[in-house]
C-alpha cells in the first residue's frame, strides 16, 4: 500500500543503468502522526472552539493577580524556606544514594547480572512513578508536612541522577579500572579511584540541574499535603484570593531564577 502511494524514484545513470532512490519515510511518519492526533482528539474530547472561547477567563485570573499583594510577602517566607529546605535536603540525600545505585546498575562494573537488573528496574520504577503520587503515598506513611515532600523529592532525584550516571559509567574507558583490579584492588576501590573521577563533574552537574527542578516540583507538592509553598498556593486559589497567589508566584519565580543562575554558573565551571 505504501509502495503504491509513495513509489521509489528511479535514477538513470550516465552509463544507462537504472537505480532506485531510497524512499523518504516522512510521508509515512506524517500519516501515523495524523492518525494518532485524530484518535487522541476523539478520546480526550478536545474542543478547539471551547479553548478559544474560554481562554479569556485564564487572562482574567492573571489580571486579578496583578498587582500582587505585597503585604502578604512576610507571611509566605516560612513556607518558602520550608520548600527550599525540602528541595535541598531531598536533592542531597537522593544524589548521595544515586551514586552507589548507579555503580550497582552498571554492567561493566558489576558482573552479577541479577544485581544489575534489579537496580535498573528499581531506578526505572521510581522514575516512572509521578512525584505527586510518591508524595501522596509518603503522606500516609510519614503524615502531612514537609517530610513527605522530602521523601518524594529524594526518590525522584535518586532515579533521575542514578540513571544518567550509570549510563555514563557504562560508556567510559575501563582500562584504568581493569588496571586497578590487576594490582589487587577490589571493585569498590577500583571504582573509587578509576571511574569516579571520570564521572564526578557530570554527576555534580546533573545533581545541580536536578535541584533546580526539585524547587519547582516542591512548589506543587502542597496539593497532596506535603507542605511548603504549594500548600499556600492551594489554599489561596481555593479562597479565590488571586492577589495573594500573584505574590506567591512572583516570589517563587524570583527564587527559582536566583537558584538557576547560581546553578548554571557552577555547572559551567564543572564542564
Amino acid at each position: 500500500m505504501y509502495d503504491k502511494l509513495f513509489p521509489p524514484k528511479k535514477l538513470v545513470l550516465s552509463n544507462g543503468k537504472i537505480i532506485m532512490k531510497k524512499r523518504s519515510r516522512l510521508p509515512f511518519i506524517i500519516l501515523i502522526l495524523a492518525a494518532l492526533t485524530v484518535t487522541s482528539t476523539e478520546l480526550t474530547d478536545f474542543n478547539i472552539l471551547m479553548l478559544f472561547d474560554r481562554i479569556d477567563e485564564f487572562f482574567m485570573i492573571i489580571g486579578e493577580m496583578v498587582p500582587p499583594k505585597w503585604s502578604y510577602f512576610p507571611h509566605l517566607l516560612d513556607a518558602m524556606f520550608s520548600t527550599l529546605q525540602m528541595s535541598f535536603l531531598g536533592s542531597i540525600i537522593g544524589a548521595a544514594l544515586a551514586l552507589p545505585f548507579a555503580m550497582m546498575a552498571s554492567s561493566n562494573v558489576i558482573r552479577n547480572k541479577s544485581v544489575v537488573a534489579v537496580c535498573k528496574i528499581i531506578l526505572s520504577l521510581l522514575r516512572t512513578l509521578p512525584t505527586l503520587v510518591t508524595a501522596l503515598i509518603a503522606t500516609y506513611v510519614f503524615g502531612l508536612g514537609p517530610m513527605a515532600g522530602l521523601v518524594a523529592i529524594m526518590l525522584f532525584t535518586l532515579s533521575y541522577v542514578g540513571k544518567l550516571v550509570y549510563e555514563q559509567i557504562e560508556n567510559i574507558d575501563m582500562g584504568a579500572f581493569e588496571a586497578m583490579e590487576s594490582i589487587g584492588m577490589n571493585r569498590v576501590e577500583a571504582f573509587r579511584y578509576a571511574i569516579f573521577p571520570q564521572v564526578l563533574s557530570r554527576y555534580l552537574s546533573t545533581s545541580l540541574f536536578c535541584f533546580e527542578g526539585n524547587v519547582r516540583y516542591a512548589a506543587i507538592l502542597g496539593y497532596v499535603g506535603a507542605g511548603g509553598i504549594g500548600l499556600l498556593i492551594h489554599e489561596n486559589i481555593g479562597w479565590r484570593d488571586y492577589s495573594r497567589v500573584g505574590m506567591i508566584i512572583l516570589s517563587l519565580i524570583a527564587t527559582v531564577y536566583v537558584i538557576e543562575t547560581i546553578s548554571e554558573h557552577f555547572r559551567k565551571k564543572l564542564t
